[in-house]
């Protein structure tokens, strides 16, 4: 068992681009998610893809919230996905995405995606975008997915999930409190049944590979506990995937940039109250910082 810190972020530095690589050589991220009620949550992670080095972002969300999404976002091509009356992503939406999947690195399924109705579209994504894809699946995506694993499976060695207690909960079928009590374990048993890497995320998060491999990061900072703060960990990840990193480096290079930007804007805005939106503008430096000493234990 190792612990994810500078030292072994050193050890195992992110891909970096060569000077005449242009932005499709840092991989493209696809977002797919959100809801009426939900809309920032694309957003976020989307944005977080960039910050985390990714070359181009396509975000696809409920039409009601594209041209918002756009607007937001300059630097991405957004799609504008049919909805229900509910203003959830409707029936078939996946048709209008797969097309386009060839040309991604990598693929985030779920941020602000409501778990009702949600188990369509993701077995459509996962079943149509190639295998070596990187592929993270967070919130809404989670849901129901241990009932079908080979879904997941299929995309083995290059996916990633993201679930907070809660979640892992549903995934496995047992109750929160099982969950708190042995983090690790229950990370262990989703990432075999699974067959992905698994970020338990947690004062303690656990990054457990499918052959039950852990590294544990203890960095975290009580200021990430705020609504949208998954939503930009899911997204850095996916940029990670989109330069090339593997599924295990990716999501401990992501845990490690998430935490460690919670502390920089404790130290200059305080413990409390800062916002999602504003951990992703650390990121880049954060990156800097530990690339400039790659090599170094």
């Amino acid at each position: 068992m190792s612990t994810i810190d500078p030292a072994w972020l050193r050890a195992h530095p992110l891909p970096v681009p060569a000077a005449d690589h242009d932005k499709s050589q840092r991989g493209t991220v696809q977002v797919v998610g959100g809801c009426a009620e939900l809309p920032g949550a694309v957003m976020l992670a989307g944005e977080a893809a960039l910050r985390a080095g990714a070359g181009k972002l396509r975000m696809a969300t409920v039409r009601s919230a594209a041209v918002g999404l756009g607007v937001a976002v300059p630097e991405a091509l957004v799609m504008a996905l049919e909805e229900t009356a509910e203003g959830h992503i409707a029936p078939g939406a996946a048709d209008a995405i797969l097309p386009r999947l060839g040309a991604c690195a990598a693929l985030l399924i779920g941020p602000g995606l409501p778990s009702d109705g949600a188990e369509e579209l993701v077995a459509a994504l996962l079943g149509g975008v190639e295998p070596g894809t990187g592929v993270v699946l967070d919130a809404g995506a989670l849901d129901d997915l241990a009932a079908h694993p080979e879904a997941i499976r299929r995309h083995a060695g290059h996916s990633v999930v993201t679930p907070h207690a809660g979640e892992m909960a549903g995934l496995l079928g047992i109750s929160k409190e099982e969950v708190t009590a042995d983090p690790l374990a229950a990370a262990r048993r989703a990432a075999e049944a699974l067959g992905t890497v698994v970020a338990m995320k947690g004062a303690e998060t656990w990054v457990v590979g499918p052959g039950g491999e852990a590294l544990s990061c203890t960095h975290g900072h009580v200021g990430l506990a705020t609504s949208g703060s998954g939503d930009t960990l899911a997204g850095i990840i996916a940029g990670l995937l989109a330069r090339g990193a593997t599924a295990v480096q990716a999501t401990a290079w992501g845990v490690w940039l998430h935490a460690e930007a919670g502390h920089r804007l404790a130290r200059r805005v305080g413990p409390l109250g800062f916002l999602a939106r504003e951990l992703l503008a650390e990121v880049p430096s954060i990156m800097a910082d530990l690339s400039a000493g790659a090599g170094r234990g």
